[in-house]
């Protein structure tokens, strides 16, 4: 077996330790599978030409290897490809790599990628804009915006970037008025945030049961200052957010968000940040391309 491994060269985990280190390690782990791995480390504006080379090339399966928004620069390139993709999670928060049950350590993630299966993934486009897992306003916009610049802070440790953060945006996050249709239903919340998933994530780790399940979830975090900002983060860690009295969630496949004063906002889109102004219009393509999973254990 070959595969071909197109790594962003900013990722966390290279960061951490790395490129000649982290290269011979992630070698190593594809040997000791029997497979000869091919590294590229690739800065992030050639990471889309880089796979695209590795999805042509015959007799090799490709890899991407990054965090959230790596995954989201190349999504234009994994909606074409004609075969599954391997994706391996080096980023700060890797929901996707928590979908795909790609956990533990690098070697431990490469055996899970060698022995896995293709599974089909929904994607969600915001206008003009693709993601894979989250797309929100305020607190999420800000978190992931505060996360860059802990990561500036501390380029070498991804939870001290990722903590800082967190409390940065609990302690700054400042209410918005938001319109919403979701199908039929039209609300208007003044709310922290505003959350949309492709699919519906649960439990403490925010994992999602199905990837290809045709749904958006929509999250509404109350209005309530500090107090229930804190409060939410708390019961995410604990896993009982579905039960917060500051949390709301609704279903459905088309959703719009307009903020009321018509100024343009940040919006992340798994993790990654841009401004827009005027109405999000969120719509979901169906099992848009096909990534490997690590095979789910049997009973």
């Amino acid at each position: 077996m070959r595969h071909t491994v197109v790594v962003n060269a900013r990722a966390g985990t290279v960061l951490e330790a790395g490129a000649d280190a982290f290269s011979s390690r992630l070698a190593a782990a594809f040997a000791a599978r029997g497979s000869v791995a091919e590294i590229k480390l690739v800065p992030p504006r050639e990471l889309e030409g880089a796979l695209a080379l590795a999805v042509d090339r015959e007799g090799s399966v490709p890899v991407i290897a990054g965090g959230d928004g790596t995954i989201n620069h190349v999504l234009p390139v994994l909606m074409r490809a004609p075969r599954p993709v391997g994706i391996l999670p080096m980023g700060t928060v890797n929901v996707l790599g928590r979908d795909l049950g790609l956990y533990g350590e690098l070697e431990q993630q490469v055996a899970a990628l060698c022995a896995g299966e293709p599974v089909e993934m929904d994607v969600g486009r915001v206008n003009d804009r693709l993601f894979h897992s989250l797309s929100g306003l305020g607190f999420f916009s800000l978190m992931a915006r505060e996360r860059e610049h802990a990561r500036r802070r501390f380029p070498f440790s991804r939870a001290a970037a990722f903590s800082l953060a967190a409390v940065r945006s609990i302690l700054f996050t400042r209410s918005i008025s938001v319109d919403i249709r979701i199908g039929q239903e039209h609300l208007v919340v003044d709310a922290d945030a505003v959350l949309v998933t492709v699919n519906r994530f649960d439990g403490p780790e925010w994992r999602r049961g199905r990837l290809d399940g045709g749904v958006f979830e929509v999250h509404v975090l109350n209005a309530g200052g500090l107090y229930s900002r804190s409060k939410a983060a708390l019961s995410v860690v604990s896993g009982r957010w579905r039960s917060s009295g500051h949390l709301t969630s609704f279903f459905g496949d088309e959703v719009v968000l307009q903020r009321r004063d018509k100024r343009r906002g940040h919006v992340t889109f798994d993790g990654e940040v841009e401004r827009k102004a005027g109405a999000l219009t969120y719509s979901l393509l169906p099992r848009a391309f096909r990534v490997i999973a690590a095979r789910s254990p049997h009973p």
